[in-house]
């Protein structure tokens, strides 16, 4: 298959004999698969000078390709972050309608996040006999905070507070504020909730929370979700009843690091295969987002404007091989110029029907004619290539469907703290025919648009 991180090789083609320019070398890569690019705060004049030089040079091949349209109007997929203002929330329409076949392609925050909110106080209500665990009333829990400034992590501390009574108004809309340490319920963040079973009232109160952010800058960082719960769980002990985490990647580090030995129910979120798999073993559940469905979409989107069809091609109408979605799957905002794959709770209840994360989704899994759909080249990224969600089941993912979907795909991955780490890597967009992007801060689409528009 055609999958590689990236090799950014730059052939220029003169005039009509066989001479041809030579090419730059490849970048070398680091450890991890991915280049090892110099920064423009580190380029020298003469490097400047040059990448200009390569990329007006490789104009006529690349226009060739991409049947002489302009990157500023090439089909652009934002995915997995939506562009929006990271303290406010607010879209940033200019990047979402960049151009006439610029989509978004995520999940419905706001109804995961109900979702995992509910399943968290369902549990609590069917096992109310063994989960409060020191006998206190309270029901303690810690939680897991991914990025403070992201609109999904955001959605899903509101969702758990207002489960479970906790949240309290700020700004019109639920605090998503961490809170530190809140032993004693006295949080402006929060407040102490209630829940009543069987005749009896409990207290519910958020012990802790805390943004997992390493101290390079990384966010949803693993490890420091397992620091956190080794603090957390020296200083209230069986005070804590239950762990609720923005995902699944710090959920299974808390889980490993103490919850599974102190058997203590853990909730995630997106459905990664280790999470699903530890249902069994005592992880308290989990939200797919239906990566499968979003993955598909990411590409499918490009797929239809590269062929001049009608966007809902394959989506909501069925394509000349047969393949649709339900409208129980997804859903299309076309105000947002947004599609949002539904999510599904995973609990000890059919848990085995979610053990494959990377598994194409069925009904859109028919191969399309390359005679009808010729291949066209596409660059992606993945924000950061150590992101257990995107790297572990998204790519997996994309990778299957653009074989299905004739695209030749790169695949670039970043460092999860940076946006120049990817942009830098997009030098020379002419040689695509389309892109797909997922930025590591949701402000900074301009980061890229910019690039598209020179």
């Amino acid at each position: 298959m055609k999958k590689k991180f990236i090799a950014m090789t730059l052939a220029v083609f003169m005039g009509i004999s066989l001479a041809a320019c030579g090419s730059k070398d490849e970048p070398a890569k680091d450890n991890s698969g991915t280049q090892d690019n110099k920064t423009e705060d580190n380029k020298t004049e003469e490097d400047k000078t040059e990448d200009t030089k390569t990329d007006d040079a490789s104009g006529g091949e690349n226009n060739a390709a991409s049947g002489d349209v302009a990157n500023k109007d090439k089909p652009l997929v934002w995915f997995n972050r939506q562009p929006s203002n990271s303290s406010t929330g607010e879209l940033d329409m200019a990047a979402l309608s960049f151009n006439d076949n610029t989509y978004y392609v995520g999940f419905d925050a706001n109804q995961g996040a109900e979702l995992q909110g509910t399943m968290v106080k369902d549990y609590i209500e069917a096992n109310i006999d063994s989960i409060d665990r020191n006998g206190d009333g309270i029901i303690g829990y810690v939680l897991a905070v991914g990025d403070i400034g992201h609109n999904d992590s955001i959605a899903r501390t509101r969702g758990i507070r207002k489960a479970l009574g906790t949240g309290v108004e700020k700004d019109g809309d639920i605090n998503s504020d961490p809170v530190g340490t809140n032993s004693d319920g006295k949080s402006t963040a929060v407040q102490d909730g209630s829940i009543e079973i069987g005749g009896k009232k409990y207290v519910v109160r958020e012990l802790a929370s805390q943004e997992m952010k390493n101290s390079a800058g990384a966010t949803w960082d693993a490890a420091t979700a397992g620091n956190a719960i080794g603090t957390w769980s020296a200083s209230f002990g069986d005070e804590i009843d239950i762990i609720a985490s923005n995902n699944d990647g710090m959920g299974m580090s808390m889980f490993n690091a103490w919850s599974k030995d102190n058997n203590v129910p853990t909730f995630g979120y997106d459905a990664n295969s280790d999470a699903v798999a530890a249902i069994a073993e005592g992880y308290g559940g989990t939200i797919s987002q239906h990566a499968d469905v979003q993955a598909y979409l990411t590409l499918r989107v490009l797929r239809n404007a590269l062929d001049g069809v009608d966007v809902d091609t394959g989506i909501g109408t069925a394509d000349d091989a047969g393949n649709t979605l339900s409208d129980d799957v997804y859903a299309y905002n076309a105000d947002e110029r947004s599609y949002y794959a539904l999510n599904v709770a995973v609990t000890a209840d059919n848990y085995q029907d979610f053990t494959d994360s990377t598994k194409i989704y069925e009904p859109v899994s028919n191969q399309l004619d390359e005679s009808a759909h010729p291949s066209k080249k596409v660059w992606l990224n993945i924000y950061n290539a150590s992101d257990n969600f995107l790297s572990s089941t998204y790519q997996p993912l994309l990778q299957n469907y653009d074989d299905i979907l004739n695209l030749d795909v790169d695949y670039i991955g970043g460092d999860g703290q940076t946006e120049s780490n990817i942009t830098n890597r997009l030098g020379n967009p002419g040689q695509y025919d389309a892109f797909a992007i997922n930025m590591v801060k949701t402000d900074n689409a301009a980061s890229y648009t910019g690039l598209l528009s020179q």
